[in-house]
């Protein structure tokens, strides 16, 4: 079997394998780092304690901000592991994925920095402020994240695009159909 065939089929396993137990790996890693660097980042500015228990900071001893899973925004990561191993021929595809979840970690902080003092100042806007971040301001930083990694690490593939033009060109599909075809002498 040619290394290129074995690097997509192992890249797409890695996918599959990551993917199978809900993301589990991702809220693993992701939901205590999220939680414990919130919680120092809040604990600098007000006086935070924090549950691990019930992942809640507690914010002056009278602001509860809960934190559930989805905070660490999994489904994130995995789309940003998604897109750089859907990109064959990345030298620097380790560096991109560390780069991008970094990114992306930072501005998950930032974005539940900034929700947390909409809360804590009573502000109107949180509950639209949430909801906005949560179900668009993620997609912008994914897509974001992933433009900025194509041009920091110059890559030049489409994600799936150019697996399956690569499988497609090696196949003996592509040989049949570009066979040249005889013309009869007269």
């Amino acid at each position: 079997m040619n290394k290129d065939i074995k690097s997509l089929i192992l890249r797409y396993l890695i996918l599959v394998l990551v993917a199978l137990p809900n993301l589990f790996i991702f809220y693993l890693i992701f939901t205590p780092l999220t939680l414990y660097v919130s919680y120092f980042l809040l604990d600098i500015f007000f006086s935070a304690t924090l549950s691990v228990v019930k992942s809640t900071v507690l914010i002056n001893n009278c602001a509860p901000i809960e934190f559930i899973n989805a905070c660490a925004a999994g489904s994130a990561y995995y789309l940003l592991l998604l897109l750089n191993l859907a990109t064959s021929k990345v030298k620097k595809r380790l560096t991109a994925i560390a780069f991008s979840f970094s990114a992306f970690f930072l501005l998950n902080i930032l974005r539940i920095f900034i929700l947390s003092l909409l809360f804590i100042y009573g502000n109107p806007l949180f509950d639209v402020a949430h909801k906005l971040s949560w179900y668009a301001l993620s997609i912008v930083f994914v897509v974001g994240i992933w433009f900025w990694t194509v041009k920091l690490f110059s890559i030049k593939q489409i994600p799936f695009y150019t697996d399956l033009r690569d499988v497609y060109n090696k196949s003996s599909l592509k040989k049949k159909i570009n066979k040249p075809k005889r013309r009869k002498k007269d």
